[in-house]
């Protein structure tokens, strides 16, 4: 599910209804431990996006420093689509 090293938390297999609270719960936890930001959301492992997905990224992004302690890497092409088509490049930052 969550898995942090690197200071990287990398998002692995798919989030849908069933497990959605827990990761949440998981990388929260994650991200709370931490005092170093931003911490990189490394989606590379991430089965499927959808807007569920992308849900539970912003809810982190909001409980960080300012709400902008995240930067997403590898961010599947789907999530990509509905970042854009809710206008949120501005507001997550997207690094390579």
């Amino acid at each position: 599910m969550i898995r942090f090293s690197n200071q990287e938390l990398h998002v692995i297999g798919k989030i849908d209804y069933n497990n959605a609270q827990q990761y949440y719960e998981q990388g929260l936890r994650e991200i709370q431990s931490q005092t170093v930001f931003p911490i990189v959301v490394n989606l590379a492992e991430l089965e499927s996006g959808s807007t569920l997905a992308l849900a539970i990224l912003v809810r982190w992004l909001r409980q960080t420093p300012q709400a902008k302690g995240l930067q997403f890497k590898a961010v599947p092409p789907k999530v990509m689509k509905i970042i854009q088509s809710c206008h949120l490049e501005n507001d997550l930052q997207i690094i390579q």
